[in-house]
């Protein structure tokens, strides 16, 4: 029997507060973080029953230490949930949980599933050192443990030089060939710290955000309310340093998304889902698309990304009413925003603040553009958005919303 082809809807979205490096989350074990929300989501469903999940799938960029052995599987078990239901880990580096996302709608869309959580969880603070098996037994040298937090690690070196410098080096690249001033930077990013407090002050997280049991954190931990950008422009560049040589350095830690900790899910589900799990859809899953290209300017692939998505979805940027990119780094965002013929203040663009503010806890970012930017098109009622991220080696990720509820739900203001 052929199965007829459906739509997939965005019913919810949950996430932790992000924390800081070292900071209010750094106590939790990442595999807690994702059992969390993903029972956290199962629960803001009133009429579900666990069992009817019919999958659970996560993204997450390290699956070094105690996310290891399928993460995805483990929150199943640590929530609670029946044991019935499964779990699949992905890892697309930043894009992992946007990955999650997109197989869920797939599912949802080719008849193998009605309800499906998907998500992501990082924990940069926990993740583990780690040290290389060696080529023989009993070796006489010294051996040197490699951080997994970011970055490249173990480089085959069989890889280009040139593919594999600092994601920090790779933006300052990227920069210089698109001319984007260390000005602009910092007036981006403050833009994104102010954006993102108005919005909590609001109350526009208010349903998207459920903190941590046993913890301080209510608030996303990154966000700098007394920033300025007098105090940016006194931070010191972060991957260029005159003293080795490589002077003219404008990536600083301050228009740069922080190291962070966090959890994020999303309900996608079929239309029958709405009977299943007592809520009424808040988008469709309209369009997606992945790219590929050069590594080291990744930071400039959701401008390819959002192109096929927005085509795949039958629409054009003049219908687009709300962007959710991840800011890995001011510089490539405004990349992306200049590609797009979006000013560098556009009210579209990021419109309750961005990963510089919030932090980007890799593996949990996709499914927190994703949520924000449902709970965006309902709230001031615009019908089309798009959720990008850029990807460690060379990629890209885009997802078009249509919004299927109108205006109204959480907060108001800007789209």
């Amino acid at each position: 029997m052929v199965r007829a082809m459906t739509d997939a809807y965005v019913y919810d979205a949950v996430r932790t507060p992000f924390g800081r490096y070292g900071g209010a989350l750094s106590g939790v074990r990442p595999d807690d973080l994702a059992a969390f929300v993903v029972g956290e989501q199962v629960r803001r469903a009133p009429a579900l029953d666990p069992a009817d999940v019919d999958d659970v799938v996560l993204g997450n960029a390290n699956g070094a230490g105690e996310e290891n052995r399928d993460v995805a599987r483990m929150a199943v078990l640590l929530a609670g949930l029946p044991l019935t239901v499964p779990g699949a880990t992905v890892n697309r580096l930043c894009g992992s949980s946007l990955e999650a996302a997109v197989q869920a709608a797939r599912a949802v869309e080719t008849g193998d599933a009605d309800v499906v959580v998907a998500g992501g969880v990082e924990s940069m603070s926990r993740a583990p050192w780690v040290l290389p098996k060696p080529a023989r037994s009993f070796p006489a040298g010294d051996a040197a443990l490699v951080s997994t937090t970011l970055g490249w690690r173990l480089v085959n070196p069989r890889m280009e030089p040139d593919w594999t410098v600092s994601l920090g080096e790779a933006t300052e690249r990227l920069r210089e060939k698109h001319g984007i001033s260390r000005e602009r930077q910092d007036a981006f990013a403050l833009r994104s710290q102010r954006l993102a407090a108005r919005a909590w002050d609001a109350g526009l997280y208010d349903d998207l955000v459920t903190p941590y049991p046993g913890t301080e954190l209510t608030t996303d931990e990154g966000i700098r309310r007394d920033t300025s950008l007098e105090r940016l422009a006194a931070l010191a560049p972060s991957f260029r340093d005159a003293a080795d040589g490589t002077a003219g350095g404008t990536v600083t830690a301050g228009n740069a998304s922080p190291l962070s900790d966090g959890a994020s899910a999303a309900l996608i589900g079929s239309a029958r889902a709405a009977a299943l799990t007592g809520l009424e859809p808040l988008a469709r899953v309209a369009g997606r698309a992945t790219v590929a290209g050069e590594p080291q300017f990744f930071g400039a692939a959701p401008v390819e990304a959002v192109r096929r998505a927005l085509e795949r979805s039958g629409i054009g940027w003049d219908d687009v009413g709300a962007v959710e990119l991840n800011e890995a780094f001011a510089a490539q965002s405004l990349v992306c925003a200049q590609a797009w013929g979006l000013d560098d203040d556009a009210e579209v663009l990021n419109a309750w603040g961005g990963a510089v503010a919030l932090g980007h806890p890799l593996g949990a970012s996709g499914t927190r553009v994703l949520g924000t930017l449902a709970r965006r098109l309902r709230s001031s009622g615009a019908r089309w958005g798009v959720a990008a991220l850029c990807i460690g080696v060379g990629q890209g990720s885009a997802v078009v919303l249509e919004n299927v509820g109108g205006a109204g739900g959480t907060g108001g203001g800007a789209a």
